[in-house]
């Protein structure tokens, strides 16, 4: 499971270095993609093949179906790091998420998270409160 945040720093070639503590689980292969709220999302290879296999039960004869798979799955990218946790973050993902140097890579329990280090804090600014406020069940068993 991947928790927390950590702030490392892209370096001039779009390299990222992982968090120690999330390097083990990822060292046999990540897949790195669009993900939501304009971060990108990354997944162990084996998390990632089972989410696609979820994926592929969704009806293609569904416009909604079709075009969340393709967005999701057109600008994944198949990374493996190297000895020092390093991968390089692809220029079309990078400019999707609006990755510059500062990253914010969030621990999101079966994914990673990257996101630029300012929108990051934007959102968690914005996200807080709510969060704080919350009386209704909105996740099964979390009151």
């Amino acid at each position: 499971m991947f928790l927390g945040t950590h702030t490392p720093r892209l370096d001039d070639k779009g390299r990222l270095i992982l968090p120690a503590k999330f390097r083990e689980q990822l060292s046999d292969g990540l897949v790195i993609t669009r993900g939501q709220e304009r971060c990108l999302y990354l997944f162990p290879m084996q998390e990632f093949e089972r989410m696609h296999e979820e994926l592929r039960q969704a009806p293609l004869t569904r416009k909604e179906a079709r075009d969340y798979l393709r967005v999701f799955l057109s600008g994944a990218s198949d990374e493996t790091p190297d000895k020092q946790g390093r991968f390089t973050v692809p220029p079309v993902l990078r400019t999707y998420a609006g990755l510059d140097r500062d990253v914010a890579v969030i621990g999101a329990g079966a994914r990673v998270e990257l996101w630029d280090l300012p929108t990051w804090e934007t959102y968690l600014a914005a996200a807080e409160q709510p969060f704080s406020d919350q009386s209704e069940e909105v996740l099964p068993g979390i009151v």
